[in-house]
């Protein structure tokens, strides 16, 4: 298993395909209601471009009523909201889900302690996707 830099991801082996992993990510956030803002291909893009890169999707989702109390308190927060969990591919072939940690977006945009948690859905949502 890969040894990523301590910076504030955090990132969660799959042991199912980007595909398969992506697809239950999507159902995982759309059961607790959240909207999804978002889905991206960036290795689809890449190869709609001619390029090749491993497999690599982003799902962005969230919603405003525990958005935009955070970013009324905290409003640097706006940068990294909406939620946003990677799903990709590395060199070896595993699978990993990645995020920024609630924890780490609270140091970085200094989010009152008592507001975490409407971000702290993030953690359970991929904890889940790879189970």
């Amino acid at each position: 298993m890969a040894n990523f830099p301590d910076n504030g991801m955090v990132h969660l082996n799959s042991a199912r395909s980007v595909a398969e992993t992506f697809l239950r990510l999507e159902a995982l956030v759309k059961a607790k209601g959240i909207p999804i803002h978002a889905r991206i291909d960036h290795s689809g893009d890449a190869a709609a471009a001619g390029l090749e890169m491993k497999p690599a999707r982003l799902l962005i989702f969230g919603n405003a009523k525990a958005g935009t109390p955070l970013m009324a308190a905290a409003p640097t927060l706006a940068i990294d909201l909406p939620l946003k969990v990677l799903v990709w591919q590395d060199e070896s072939g595993f699978v990993w889900v990645s995020y920024n940690s609630p924890e780490y977006l609270q140091k970085r945009h200094w989010i009152p302690e008592d507001l975490v948690k409407n971000i702290a859905a993030v953690k359970v949502i991929a904890e889940e996707a790879v189970r």
